[in-house]
């Protein structure tokens, strides 16, 4: 890591700011070739973490920006490396140009996520807090961004350091028995550290009890709208979504294919699917959506089913609520309340409890849909900052490390001996230290960062 690294590190759009940043051991250096702060300084010289008011000369020499530059010398900045970031004015030209003036004095382009990499590496942050990074700059709601902020600071990190440090003290004890027998070191007893074992156990349990939570905080609820054609499925993906998404016409079956959007009512992300009209047709097209519509509900954790509320009860309807009902949470949408109602809605709820009634073209009731789904989604105490698993990897660690332990505890039970019982406890250090970092892989440490974007 000795070569140095540029990026830009905002946006593609027109901003009020855009920022440029660097990272490495000739990052001051790059950074004083093309600034000059006014009054005189040198960003050579410059104090850290202050911000120098000056002027940023392009790869000419010309002057390219009036503008702020800071540094932060290693190990005590983001990276572990010296840094130095311009704060610009946000145009793409302004920063492009900005960019190559930086490349001509030696640095080169940055990959993706490789400032927090190199964080990563330098040992400023352990994995699960450089994964929390992108996770709150993809956070869609403020507890999902609660949650992510506080695994950036350490929070889920720290859960998992104190498990990892236990089992390395249990195999430490033993090894220094083995290596050491001259040595005044207490006898190593294995059903000493049962308890300690046990404990480890229900502290991974209570770990992975909060992914189901943090997956939906991550991804939101996997969601369908289902019924029956031109009761109004696409208008109320239109109306949650704010634009027309979906095509609307009078000709029923003009949903062919499944629409996926994600929508936030109140603090409830919803992953939700549009999906064709449910009934029998002989079009070979529209029996492919069809299809594609039942098997989105049976996947799905929440189902809208929308009935017409201006037309009576159809035996279409009753399959559409059938399929509703069959999901762990479903809500029948009784939509055109605009229209003078047909429909019986205590028939309704004898098959789906939940019921709401609402215009998708005038957005009348909207508030009483926002509303259901928080109440089945939104009404559990929240979360300490940090300490739901959002991420399928963690959870994945976790859960081997677990059976891992558990392995050990039915070992010591069977009489074997403890080497063979450790063995499982050494196996759950490493399914752990993949959280942390302790134990990853080359491989896998690329593969994590390629979620990030450049500059990040």
């Amino acid at each position: 890591m000795a070569d140095t690294i540029a990026a830009i590190a905002t946006g593609a759009g027109v901003s009020a700011i855009g920022i440029l940043r660097l990272s490495g051991e000739r990052a001051i250096a790059v950074a004083n070739a093309v600034f000059k702060p006014y009054g005189g300084a040198s960003i050579a010289d410059a104090a850290d973490r202050k911000l120098y008011y000056g002027e940023l000369f392009d790869c000419r020499g010309d002057l390219l920006d009036i503008c702020l530059c800071t540094v932060s010398r290693g190990p005590n900045s983001y990276t572990g490396e010296d840094t130095a970031e311009f704060q610009c004015h946000g145009s793409p030209v302004v920063l492009a140009e900005g960019l190559r003036a930086l490349f001509a004095q030696g640095a080169r382009q940055a990959t993706r996520g490789e400032f927090t990499k190199r964080a990563f590496l330098n040992g400023r942050m352990d994995l699960s807090q450089a994964e929390a990074v992108v996770d709150l700059i993809d956070a869609e709601t403020a507890e999902a961004a609660r949650n992510a902020v506080g695994q950036l600071a350490g929070v889920m990190g720290e859960k998992f350091r104190v498990i990892y440090s236990g089992l390395t003290d249990i195999m430490a004890h033993f090894h220094a028995v083995i290596d050491y027998p001259d040595e005044d070191i207490e006898d190593f007893q294995l059903a000493g550290y049962r308890a300690s074992l046990q404990g480890y156990c229900r502290d991974l349990e209570a770990l992975l009890a909060t992914f189901d939570r943090g997956r939906i905080l991550r991804f939101g609820v996997k969601s369908a709208i289902i019924g029956c054609p031109n009761a109004g499925k696409s208008s109320l993906l239109n109306a949650l979504v704010g634009y027309d998404r979906a095509i609307v016409t009078e000709i029923p079956g003009t949903t062919r294919d499944t629409i996926e959007e994600r929508v936030r009512l109140g603090e409830v992300l919803l992953a939700l699917s549009d999906t064709a009209g449910i009934r029998g047709t002989a079009d070979p097209v529209e029996r492919i959506g069809v299809e594609r519509a039942v098997s989105a509900a049976r996947s799905a954790q929440l189902v809208l089913a929308v009935i017409d509320g201006a037309r009576p009860l159809s035996d279409g309807d009753r399959q559409v609520l059938d399929q509703a009902k069959k999901a762990p949470h479903a809500i029948a949408v009784v939509n055109k309340a605009d229209l003078p109602q047909a429909v019986d809605l205590s028939e309704i709820r004898a098959i789906v409890p939940t019921v709401v009634t609402l215009s998708a073209k005038t957005g009348q009731g909207m508030s009483d849909l926002s509303a259901a789904v928080e109440a089945m989604f939104g009404g559990q105490a929240p979360a300490v900052q940090g300490e739901l698993i959002t991420n399928a990897r963690h959870a994945d660690a976790a859960r081997r490390a677990l059976e891992c332990i558990r392995s050990a505890l039915e070992a010591m039970d069977s009489g074997i001996t403890p080497d063979a019982v450790l063995t499982e406890v050494e196996s759950a250090m490493a399914a752990i230290g993949e959280v942390t970092g302790a134990t990853v892989r080359e491989d896998v440490t690329d593969r994590i960062f390629e979620r990030f974007c450049v500059g990040k």
